[in-house]
């Protein structure tokens, strides 16, 4: 696992859905996900306050900047279990070449410590 290398991002993460109508266009949305009853969302928490968004869930977003593919395995079991050892929640999204990690905010440095460790 010498080869996560996590990167925490600057910045609080919040989790928020809209109605599947609502305009996402000019957000600096991270992520979308459409859902049969609303538009789920994650983007900075600062835009979700601005735009009268209910948040859900306040997280810190930790990249896994190793070059990984959508199907490879294992990879997501094994950093999940590091994080659940040490009771840490975790929402994972994979992109094309990265995994992301959403954590609660306050778990942050934890969660980044943890994953760290794991590489040893």
């Amino acid at each position: 696992m010498s080869y996560l290398k996590p990167q925490l991002h600057k910045g609080t993460y919040v989790y928020t859905s809209v109605p599947l109508d609502t305009p996402i266009n000019g957000l600096n949305v991270v992520v979308s996900m459409r859902e049969p009853e609303d538009l789920t969302l994650v983007l900075p928490e600062q835009e979700a306050l601005q735009n009268g968004f209910d948040i859900h869930f306040r997280c810190s977003w930790i990249t896994l900047t190793v070059d990984s593919t959508l199907d490879s395995v294992g990879l997501t079991a094994s950093f999940s279990r590091a994080l659940a050892n040490e009771s840490i929640a975790c929402n994972v999204i994979a992109g094309t070449h990265h995994d992301h990690i959403f954590v609660p905010k306050e778990k942050a440095i934890d969660a980044l410590q943890c994953l760290e460790k794991i590489q040893s």
